[in-house]
């Protein structure tokens, strides 16, 4: 007999808790090793942060999928094709975002990133041809109103590079929705090795435009504590989409901002004004809510499959109205 604890799912609620926290510690991970490289830029280009960071970040993922036994992996076609288009979006994301992040407050430059999940919603059913509702429409609608509250073009105290954090947004959608389409064959390390390397070289080749300065030896510190907390981020949030539940642990993303702020606060002096804490909670609520919708949308679609599969045509009156009774509760 399963745990009285299980919910429908298969999940346990000690398993979703474990998510949470994973997913609480990615974000973490993530918004330190932002705010490293933000330290780090005081002293170094954009492009030798990234190269020399990505020097680091190569040779650890080498060695784990060396260990893996997946550093050299034959490739169809098609596999090339998305994986090419991944490492554009990742590349174009990261230099959009590191060239905002070292141009604006931290906490501004992370709530903008908050319309990922939308955005991705919004991708998936325009080019993926995934089945969206007028409520998630809706909910993207008043998510990107956040994004202009926070971005707030035109007025008072404006910050150009904003448009630096948008343009993210975008690669990063492009990288999600083409990861996607990586087939099964293709291990995870091996993905983010690729990306690393495709950095790293993209860096180098960009150095040559801002020079090369000398490399003090906090900002090295700054630079290996970025790529320790940037591995550890990735894994722990691999980690924790792989523990719980998605639609429960997937809405701790949003503890990013906290981080963000308190580090923008006592780390670089920034606090963030009313408006960008106000289009900041207007993302995390109509994000929460997407989740919330894509959770229903998941259930009601094991439901169907699951009496699809067992219903024989006898009782199909009586499943019928189950269906039609499941279907007016994910409505509500």
């Amino acid at each position: 007999m399963g745990s009285a604890n299980n919910n429908s799912s298969g999940v346990s609620s000690a398993e979703n808790f474990k998510g949470a926290a994973l997913m609480v510690l990615s974000q973490a991970m993530f918004v330190f090793n932002d705010a490293f490289m933000k330290l780090a830029s005081a002293d170094l280009s954009l492009f030798q942060t990234i190269f020399l960071r990505g020097l680091f970040t190569t040779f650890f993922l080498g060695v784990l999928a060396w260990r893996a036994d997946a550093l050299f992996r034959p490739l169809s076609k098609p596999d090339r094709k998305v994986l090419g288009l991944r490492v554009v979006g990742e590349v174009g994301a990261t230099l959009c975002y590191l060239t905002a992040l070292f141009n604006m407050p931290i906490a501004n430059s992370t709530a903008i990133l908050q319309a990922l999940p939308l955005a991705v919603t919004l991708g998936a059913a325009l080019f993926l041809g995934e089945a969206v509702g007028w409520r998630r429409y809706s909910a993207i609608a008043v998510g990107f109103i956040g994004v202009m509250i926070i971005v707030r073009p035109g007025a008072e105290g404006f910050n150009a590079y904003s448009f630096w954090a948008l343009a993210a947004v975008v690669f990063i959608v492009l990288r999600d929705l083409v990861t996607k389409k990586i087939s099964d064959e293709v291990p995870s390390i091996y993905v983010a090795l690729l990306t690393s390397i495709a950095l790293t070289i993209t860096a180098a080749v960009l150095l040559p435009t801002t020079g090369w300065q000398p490399i003090e030896t906090s900002s090295l510190g700054y630079l290996t504590g970025a790529g320790c907390l940037l591995i550890v981020g990735y894994l722990s949030v691999i980690a924790a989409m792989r523990t719980g539940e998605i639609s429960f642990v997937s809405p701790f993303r949003y503890t990013i901002l906290i981080w963000a702020i308190l580090l923008g606060l006592f780390v670089f002096g920034d606090l963030p004004d009313k408006w960008t804490i106000i289009g900041s909670l207007i993302l995390v609520a109509t994000g929460g809510y997407t989740f919330y919708r894509e959770h229903k949308l998941n259930k009601r679609l094991a439901f169907e499959q699951l009496h699809h599969d067992t219903v024989d045509l006898g009782d199909w009156p009586e499943k019928a109205s189950e269906l039609e009774q499941a279907e007016e509760l994910t409505n509500r």
